[in-house]
């Protein structure tokens, strides 16, 4: 496409359990100027892998929704139910180097260890049964320089977690199905919640193990109505798509540190955007791990 930069390539992936809400469009504006701000590409992917939690024609609400915020994407949207095939065939290279376990440990196991699994079935060699599947860890890094918080670093143990990567249902899990992804569609900025800012070394580490570079990756401040109560389609939290449009973003983009001035009250989605786009500055986005959305509507 003219003018697109091949040097970078950014996405929104939201999980279509539910209509956009606030939390979820501070996302993908916030990864959208990022990318459209350095000529970059802006891809659309539909995290549709637990099928248990996903409403029939919310894809469909949500890219409407994109669309009537002027949030157009470049390309074809991405399925990960469409991609079974390629998971499966992550997972057996990653069993043939050895590498996944056979894990017969409940949820409720894991909880009463504190919510951090403890590597119990490495040695054990499960092989049958109702079993997940966990990659071994490889001395995964704790620390890392994120492009909105700056310097991380995630507690040893979480990092030296041995996680699932298919689950006991079957289907792969997220860990597994969101790196592969990012490698197939050569994602070079990730740019998310901060509610996954924890998963980050765990995910470029399996990007190196599959022989990948990493994407860079910044976290933006979660919408909470207060705190730990993030805005999320399981709490029913409003959609976004009965909203007015321009006021909306005007509120996302103070959200993000972005200061519209008064004349930009009366103009159009159109012309708002371009305005951001020209005016993004990452490094005024607020370094807090969430913010109350109420002030912002």
């Amino acid at each position: 496409m003219p003018g697109l930069s091949p040097a970078y390539t950014g996405r929104f992936a939201p999980s279509p359990s539910g209509p956009l809400h606030f939390g979820s469009l501070i996302a993908a504006l916030g990864s959208y100027l990022q990318a459209k701000s350095q000529q970059g590409r802006w891809l659309v992917r539909m995290e549709d892998i637990d099928t248990p939690r996903m409403v029939p024609g919310a894809d469909s609400d949500i890219l409407r929704t994109l669309e009537q915020f002027g949030l157009h994407w470049d390309g074809e949207v991405l399925y990960q139910s469409q991609r079974l095939e390629r998971y499966q065939q992550i997972f057996a290279h990653l069993q043939q180097l050895k590498l996944l376990y056979g894990c017969a440990c409940n949820r409720k196991r894991v909880n009463e260890l504190g919510g951090i699994y403890d590597n119990h079935c490495a040695t054990l060699n499960n092989q049958s049964g109702n079993l997940a599947w966990r990659l071994r860890s490889q001395g995964v890094k704790t620390g890392f320089a994120d492009l909105v918080f700056g310097q991380q670093s995630i507690p040893a143990a979480l990092a030296n977690e041995d996680y699932i990567i298919k689950r006991r249902d079957g289907l792969f899990a997220y860990q597994l199905v969101v790196v592969v992804d990012d490698i197939d569609q050569a994602i070079t900025e990730v740019i998310r919640g901060a509610d996954l800012l924890e998963m980050t070394p765990r995910q470029q580490a399996l990007c190196n193990l599959l022989g990948a570079r990493p994407p860079a990756y910044g976290h933006l401040p979660l919408a909470v109505t207060a705190p730990g109560f993030k805005l999320s389609k399981q709490n029913h939290a409003a959609a976004v798509s009965e909203w007015h449009v321009t006021e909306t973003l005007h509120q996302a983009l103070r959200f993000l540190g972005q200061q519209p001035p008064p004349e930009l009250y009366r103009v159009t989605v159109d012309e708002l955007l371009s305005w951001a786009i020209a005016h993004w500055n990452l490094t005024k986005v607020p370094t807090q791990l969430e913010i109350n959305s109420t002030e912002f509507q």
